[in-house]
């Protein structure tokens, strides 16, 4: 993935760039998250922006692309989201990712930076060839408490800097308008819904590792 122009240093307060001057590699960015807290909404649905998300000091996953994808930015690297979306929202959520390229020339590989409160649906690291290889690591890990899998479709690389500029990383109002961009744009199926009937459901110790919280529900 060529280079991005790095973001202007005016965007940022001192102490915001004194944070992204460390975050420079994808696994910096990836264990700095995994020290924040999880954002339950516990007050109610929340799309903050970078700049929102280190005075809050916590993240759901979209809240955490969004950041990743600021700091990737900040050191002049492109960092288009990824949207995985699921077949039932009413059980289930959608995960957003923020995706980078590391290697050189052919050898060049996708991984992706991850904000969750599980033990799945994490970092991954840069060995993937295609967005949809990354995409399919994923796929027996979305599972229902029942075992239902349930990853249906992933979007295009969505890059947030060419569609809605650089104002969204310091905005004090919350990026709804991204997130309903991600969501509605170009998606892809996992699988022809024929193959839905070959889907096996997780197998109950793969539920049981499942379950595992990083952050307990305050």
């Amino acid at each position: 993935m060529s280079s991005s122009p790095k973001l202007k240093k005016s965007l940022f307060s001192k102490k915001e760039q004194n944070v992204f001057n460390k975050l420079n590699t994808p696994a910096k960015i990836q264990d700095f998250l995994d020290r924040m807290p999880f954002n339950f909404e516990e007050e109610g649905e929340t799309y903050r922006s970078p700049r929102e998300v280190l005075k809050a000091g916590k993240a759901h996953c979209f809240e955490g692309a969004v950041f990743a994808a600021a700091a990737l930015y900040f050191h002049g690297r492109k960092a288009p989201l990824l949207d995985l979306k699921v077949s039932d929202l009413k059980k289930d959520a959608d995960h957003t990712v923020t995706l980078f390229k590391e290697g050189k020339g052919k050898n060049k590989r996708w991984g992706a930076i991850s904000k969750t409160n599980h033990a799945v649906l994490r970092f991954r690291d840069p060995v993937y060839k295609t967005v949809r290889e990354l995409t399919m690591s994923y796929f027996h890990e979305y599972f229902l408490d029942d075992g239902k899998k349930t990853l249906i479709s992933f979007s295009t690389p969505f890059d947030i800097v060419k569609k809605f500029g650089e104002k969204w990383i310091t905005a004090e109002e919350d990026l709804d308008k991204i997130a309903l961009a991600l969501d509605k744009s170009k998606h892809f199926p996992i699988y022809p819904a024929s193959q839905k009937k070959y889907i096996r459901r997780a197998s109950l110790i793969e539920r049981k590792a499942a379950s595992l919280e990083e952050w307990e529900f305050p």
